[in-house]
Formats: structure tokens, C-alpha cells, sequence
């Protein structure tokens, strides 16, 4: 007789159905499995963590590397992990793959691009880019209705063009970027190796653009790394190579899904949708700023925060993890924790007691975060005022969710709008 009080089997992770809406799977395992070893279609056993609490003391467990050395996996087994061809193209020595000490030196090296003010002044740049491509978006319709695909006409090339510009990458060569960058996003859906292809060009570029800016020193990112390394901060040209790629990598594709997804949930939401449309319209920008870090936590771009390692046999939520033991913090499941957010699965774009987990936790939090931010508002603001009547142009079941471990987005958002009078 089978026992009516076992546990029920874990639903299906990782299949496209599951790719599609993961909420009910996680809510499952917060119930049931919260912390829960599972095999990777990798084929690399790991284990997740899906509670807010765990997650939130995971992210800061000094116990729990970001360093691939620790974990306990054959040689084979360790290229599995961190991000397609970063190992084979020498792109390993980056902030989400070190601890401290280093970890902290070359993040104080960059933090100086990020704040709060370096971020202010880059904001009429940032709009002018979303003008700009809305303009392009607008010019290829007629004067009554268009259709635009906006991942990959707007949502994907204005952080990689934002990026671009603050490292410092000359304009001429931005769109040599925006096709590695689209190639490393495919996560498999491109020609066999394309990945990696990528990520040697992009490694190769850098590696070059950081020789030519050492005789001709700017503002920019770039520079400021050099200039940084030229004044005893002990950078080596790989780590500034690995430096620049990773903040490329983790600057654009994060924000292409804020973008994407948030346009997403606001045409899924109308009632939300209106609300914001209205506030921004009177000119005040409250909501848009609570709204978006609502859409962080309701279906944020970073579904599992990046690789962790035990170093040493530790217990999370009640659960022995060996060391060498690999651990994935699934941040869409632990923002949508009851125990931590009231009605987790309503969007609500006042909520105000939301310190998501959307950008990370601890020493890892996001560098970028102002910046993701800023684009962010801008893309949302931009397109609310200027295609008011957006609406999307397929069915919901019908679109497709980019495969891949960490990340969650879109690969299209067809959407129609009509064309206002310019």
C-alpha cells in the first residue's frame, strides 16, 4: 500500500515547461524540499536553496566559495560551471569567481564607475540611447500601427551599447559587441562552439583595446582600470582583461531580462500598467522607482545567483552540504516567499517593504546595480510615455524563455503599438 503521508515526487526542473513559469515548481520545494539536491542537465549534481532566510544567509556564508577550485568535481566536472568559455579564453580571474582578499581589491578598483554619482552623469547618455532606439523602432512603420520585437530591437541593445560606452569601447567597434554579446546569450541556441568563438574574440578585442588606452588614457572604465594598475594596485593585464569581460558580461544580459521581462509583466498586469502611466504623466516618478524593484522581485533577470562552493561540510536549512558540494541560491524562488513578502505572487508595483534578493546579498551584491537600475527606468519611462498603447503581439503561451542555468528572459516580445504623430 503505497504511504498517503510520504512526500510527493519533486516536479520536473529545467524542462521548457519549466523554463516557462518555475513559480509553482519553487513554491513546491519551499514547502517540501527547501533545500534540495538535484542534477544539473549538465549533468553536475548541486544543491538548491529556495527559502528566503537560507538564501539570504547563503548569499553571505563566508563558508560557501565563489572560487570553481573548491569544488569537488572531477576536471571534467569543473568546466561545467561559471560562464560558457570564460575558462578556455583565460577569463577566469573576475569578481564571480574569487573571495577576498582579491575579491576585494579589484572590486574597490571598479566600484569608483558605479556609484550613485558616477551613475547620475551617465543618465543623459542612458536616455539618449532610448530615444534613439525607439526612433529606429518608430522609422521602419507607417503613420497608424507598428510591430516591433522589443528583446531584440530595443530591450537587448541598449545596455550593451551603454556598457560599451562606459568602458570605453570606441563607437566603431560597438556592434562587433552587440554580435558576441547576442551570441553568448543564445545559452545553446546558436552553431555548435559559438559561445566560446565569442568569448575569445571579445577576450582578444579587450585585450587589445587595453594595449592602445594605455597611450591614450580617458574617462572611462577601462582607463580607470590601467591607471589603476599603473599606481601599485597590482592588476595584471589578465585580470583587467577578465575585469572588463565580466562587467560587460554581468552589465548587459542582466538588464536586457529587467527590461524584457518587466515590459512583460507590465502587459500582463493593465491595471499596474495604467497606474504607472498615470503617476509618470503628472510627473511624478515615485511608483516608477518602487515599480521596478517590484519587478526585480516578481520576475527578476537573475533566477539563480552564480556558483557556490562549499569549503568546508556546513548545514543550510537543516541540510548537510559536503564540502565541494556546489550550491545555486534561486533568487525567484526566495523573492517569492511568503514568509518574507505579503501576496508574493501579485505584482504590486507600490509594495514598499521589498528588500529583494534581485541583485544579490553580502559582498557579492551586485556592483552594477545602480546602473541596471537606471537603464531600467529609463527603458520603462521612455516606452510608457512615447508608445502608450503598447500591447503584446502574441500569445502568452506561445513565447519562448532563453535556456539557460542562471539567467531568465525572453528570446522575443512581439509587441504592436500605434505610431504617434512626430
Amino acid at each position: 500500500m503505497p504511504d498517503k503521508n510520504a512526500t510527493p515526487a519533486a516536479p520536473p526542473l529545467f524542462t521548457w515547461e519549466f523554463a516557462a513559469d518555475p513559480y509553482p515548481a519553487y513554491a513546491w520545494l519551499r514547502e517540501h524540499a527547501p533545500v534540495h539536491r538535484t542534477t544539473l542537465p549538465s549533468g553536475v549534481e548541486a544543491w538548491l536553496v529556495t527559502r528566503y532566510a537560507d538564501a539570504r544567509q547563503a548569499l553571505a556564508d563566508q563558508r560557501l566559495s565563489k572560487n570553481p577550485a573548491h569544488h569537488s568535481a572531477s576536471a571534467h566536472g569543473k568546466g561545467k560551471v561559471g560562464i560558457p568559455g570564460e575558462r578556455s579564453a583565460n577569463l577566469m580571474t573576475h569578481l564571480l569567481n574569487i573571495d577576498p582578499p582579491d575579491h576585494t581589491r579589484l572590486r574597490r578598483l571598479v566600484s569608483k564607475a558605479f556609484t550613485p554619482g558616477r551613475v547620475a552623469e551617465f543618465a543623459p547618455r542612458v536616455q539618449e540611447l532610448t530615444d534613439q532606439l525607439i526612433d529606429t523602432i518608430l522609422d521602419k512603420h507607417g503613420a497608424e500601427k507598428g510591430k516591433a520585437d522589443l528583446i531584440h530591437e530595443f530591450a537587448f541593445p541598449l545596455p550593451i551599447y551603454a556598457i560599451c560606452d562606459l568602458l570605453g569601447v570606441p563607437r566603431e567597434d560597438q556592434d562587433d559587441f552587440r554580435d558576441w554579446a547576442g551570441m553568448m546569450i543564445r545559452h545553446g541556441g546558436g552553431p555548435r562552439g559559438g559561445v566560446a568563438r565569442s568569448v575569445k574574440k571579445m577576450r582578444g578585442y579587450l585585450t587589445e583595446l587595453i594595449h592602445r588606452k594605455r597611450d591614450d588614457l580617458g574617462e572611462d572604465l577601462i582607463s580607470g582600470l590601467i591607471r589603476a594598475s599603473d599606481h601599485g594596485e597590482h592588476l595584471t593585464e589578465n585580470e583587467a582583461a577578465a575585469m572588463a569581460f565580466i562587467l560587460l558580461f554581468a552589465g548587459f544580459e542582466t538588464t536586457v531580462n529587467l527590461i524584457g521581462n518587466g515590459t512583460y509583466a507590465l502587459l500582463r498586469h493593465p491595471e499596474q500598467r495604467e497606474r504607472l502611466q498615470r503617476t509618470l504623466a503628472e510627473g511624478d516618478e515615485s511608483l516608477l522607482a518602487t515599480g521596478v524593484e517590484e519587478l526585480l522581485r516578481y520576475d527578476g533577470p537573475v533566477e539563480l545567483a552564480t556558483w557556490r562552493f562549499a569549503t568546508q561540510d556546513l548545514t543550510i536549512g537543516g541540510r548537510r552540504v559536503a564540502e565541494g558540494d556546489p550550491v545555486l541560491v534561486v533568487l525567484a524562488a526566495a523573492d517569492r516567499d511568503p514568509e518574507r513578502f505579503a501576496d508574493p505572487d501579485t505584482l504590486d508595483l507600490a509594495r514598499r517593504d521589498n528588500q529583494h534578493l534581485g541583485y544579490g546579498h553580502g559582498i557579492h551584491y551586485c556592483l552594477g546595480a545602480p546602473l541596471a537600475r537606471l537603464e531600467g527606468q529609463t527603458a520603462l519611462a521612455t516606452l510608457l510615455r512615447r508608445l502608450p498603447d503598447l500591447r503584446l503581439a502574441a500569445d502568452p503561451e506561445d513565447l519562448r524563455w532563453r535556456g539557460g542555468l542562471i539567467m531568465r528572459g525572453l528570446r522575443t516580445l512581439p509587441v504592436e503599438f500605434g505610431v504617434p504623430t512626430r
